[in-house]
């Protein structure tokens, strides 16, 4: 039988080919180099709510495919609280018929 390390066809580089230990080390540390006060938008809206602003500002308002077609920005989020709630209709929060 081979072993799982001749099996694989990685290249060998990245993170999905470091060994299992070293990964939950480099995960573990999470954002530490994120300073705190910017780590957390969910402690902070306001926070949250400027980088959405700056976001937008730097995409040119003709790439803006939302602004420009709301049919698909309602897709879009149709398909966003299907997955949040795991597949079950918005209406029936237990996913009952």
């Amino acid at each position: 039988m081979a072993s799982k390390e001749s099996s694989r066809s990685t290249s060998g580089r990245g993170f999905a080919s470091m060994d299992p230990d070293r990964q939950r080390q480099i995960a573990s540390k999470g954002g530490e180099s994120v300073p705190a006060d910017k780590r957390s938008f969910s402690k902070n809206p306001e926070l949250a709510a400027e980088a959405g602003r700056k976001g937008g500002r730097s995409v040119p308002a003709s790439s803006r495919s939302f602004s420009r077609n709301p049919s698909l920005a309602a897709e879009a989020g149709r398909k966003g609280g299907q997955a949040s709630h795991g597949g079950r209709p918005a209406d029936r929060p237990d996913g009952a018929d």
